[in-house]
């Protein structure tokens, strides 16, 4: 049974992120998403310069946003990350952006990243460093192919 691997990550809206309205600019989600895949990535060791070390790039090929409830100006916005598991060579990634006094569901949304080597090239299987990680952290129960 694989594990869930969340985080969150508590996000004021600035005055430079909202329109004349005093709402967030809706391209301003996705930079929310983009914060709570890197505290992800910290307190998973999968952020961008882990992964880089390791001889690989984590492009994103998809973004997704649903907009629920418009975000207001110095409102505190949780954004909550969960990492999908798949046996593909891609990291999927769902998001919540939820006040954080109601609780109320303000958007949702979800990215996919592939591994491409120092080249530029298409990784088409998952990286043996990758492997070990979902291994280490519960979400797989594939084995290490040598």
């Amino acid at each position: 049974m694989n594990k869930q691997l969340k985080v969150s990550k508590e996000i004021v809206i600035r005055f430079s992120e909202v329109d004349s309205l005093g709402i967030v600019w809706h391209g301003n989600h996705v930079k929310y998403f983009e914060d709570g895949r890197e505290e992800f990535g910290k307190q998973f060791g999968l952020g961008y310069m882990d992964v880089y070390r390791k001889g690989f790039l984590l492009p994103i090929t998809s973004i997704h946003c649903d907009y629920k409830r418009p975000i207001e100006y110095e409102k505190p916005v949780i954004v909550e990350v969960v990492y999908v598991p798949v046996q593909a060579a891609k990291i999927i990634f769902d998001y919540t952006l939820l006040d954080k006094k109601s609780c109320t569901k303000l958007a949702t949304g979800r990215t996919e990243q592939v591994f491409l080597d120092t080249n530029k090239e298409l990784y088409l299987t998952n990286p043996d460093f990758y492997i070990d990680w979902k291994l280490k952290n519960g979400v797989s129960q594939e084995d290490k192919i040598k």
